[in-house]
């Protein structure tokens, strides 16, 4: 019987290597200028025997998988079988993924999130290198992540899994700092020494100029640090019976319309705060239920703030978090992989969530430092379809390795090896 196909078009085997991410190569290329390898193979403890595998062996695959769109660790086998992308990226030995497992254990019980850290903190100084910036804003925010793990522990939210703390820099979205944590971990617990973690991932000449968080943050100890430091803030305040006795304080006079509702201020100072501080209030009406008798009520939200700018612009720069944390967060969660850890210890999930931190920001770098402003907006999914995806041919001439692209590309991927070869050279 003659087999039928609704399109004529035939599929059969080919000889050639080519791989389908030749896109993937540029970020590869960027991460071997940098040394993110031989920063790998130093930070991170070393194989057990000469045979053994090294630490960039494990971490460079998954941080090209994880740019390129894997969510697992069966998903490095296609970094594993692309024969393409392995001739022009130094990777002539792939570990399997049950090794990669085995590898994350080892890790999060020893050296590997230190190790991973030292690593990340080489990435920053080349990111904050020369961008003319001194002072930079802190947003700090935990994240939800479910796991159905047996080791896994119940969340405030109601889900088995873990709360990560994470801290990017508003300025160009690169993660200063994270910490894995429990699901039962309150997001307001340790969140001071996190602060002061994130500052000294700094580079030398850098400096916090400025913090923003939500409720989690509304403490004293971090208001005084701040304050101490000369640190502006803007901190989602919590509505304990304080804070509505002072919002009751304000006079109906000092209500100003404001969007769909009202503003005004106040001077609020909590038992243990130094100094007294600002508290931005917007005031909004709701209606309490959809169906039945209606009831109006007032909702409000509250910011603490030292910041010397009117009650307008404060709130405006607080509501920045939203892209410069909440959406930043989201993907590094969903763009890459985060959303799902692969193993049930939570060492292990500690370790491969910071190796999707690292290649987040190796992401990050390659769109601001290497790729022009044109790409600067777009999310990773775009990056991928439009850049990563295209598909290559490697062509072996006169001792040379070619990579082919299709023609409406080859002037794009040179000029971005160019980009990464002035930047490594900085």
């Amino acid at each position: 019987m003659i087999k039928q196909t609704v399109l004529p078009f035939k599929i059969e085997t080919t000889k050639d290597t080519i791989t389908a991410h030749a896109g993937l190569a540029l970020v590869g290329e960027l991460a071997v200028g940098l040394g993110v390898l031989k920063a790998v193979d130093t930070c991170l403890p070393k194989p057990g025997s000469n045979a053994g595998y090294k630490a960039s062996e494990y971490v460079f695959p998954l941080v090209l998988m994880l740019n390129g769109g894997g969510r697992s660790l069966e998903d490095s086998r296609v970094i594993r079988q692309d024969a393409g992308l392995r001739e022009v990226l130094p990777l002539t030995r792939i570990p399997s993924p049950d090794a990669v497992g085995d590898w994350l254990r080892r890790m999060g019980g020893g050296r590997g999130l230190e190790g991973l850290e030292s690593v990340n903190q080489r990435l920053l100084k080349r990111a904050m290198h020369y961008d003319g910036i001194k002072g930079y804003t802190l947003d700090i925010d935990a994240t939800g992540i479910m796991a159905q793990k047996e080791e896994a522990k119940m969340s405030y939210k109601g889900f088995k899994g873990y709360m990560p703390m994470v801290g990017h820099l508003a300025e160009h979205g690169m993660v200063v700092g994270d910490e894995f944590r429990e699901g039962n971990d309150s997001p307001s617990a340790r969140n001071l020494e996190f602060i002061k973690h994130c500052r000294k991932q700094l580079p030398k000449g850098k400096k916090l100029k400025a913090l923003r968080s939500d409720s989690a943050g509304y403490q004293a100890d971090i208001i005084n640090y701040c304050e101490e430091e000369g640190i502006e803030y803007a901190i989602g305040a919590v509505l304990d019976e304080a804070v509505m006795g002072a919002i009751e304080s304000i006079g109906a006079d000092d209500w100003k319309p404001y969007q769909n509702g009202y503003i005004a201020e106040t001077v609020h100072c909590m038992e243990k705060t130094e100094e007294a501080f600002r508290l931005v209030v917007i005031r909004r009406s709701y209606q309490k239920e959809m169906f039945g008798e209606e009831e109006v009520g007032l909702k409000y939200k509250v910011v603490a703030t030292n910041k010397e700018e009117s009650g307008k612009a404060v709130i405006e720069w607080y509501n920045q978090r939203g892209d410069c944390s909440e959406n930043r967060i989201k993907e590094l969660k969903i763009g890459f992989g985060m959303e799902r850890m692969p193993c049930g210890q939570y060492g292990a999930n500690a370790v491969f969530f910071r190796i999707g931190v690292l290649a987040y920001n190796l992401y990050r770098l390659f769109v601001l430092k290497v790729l022009d402003r044109s790409w600067h907006r777009h999310q990773v999914q775009t990056v991928r379809w439009r850049l990563y995806g295209n598909a290559g041919k490697i062509v072996f001439h006169g001792g040379q390795v070619f990579l082919k692209v299709r023609s409406r590309v080859c002037e794009l991927f040179q000029d971005i090896r160019l980009r990464i070869w002035e930047f490594v050279q900085t």
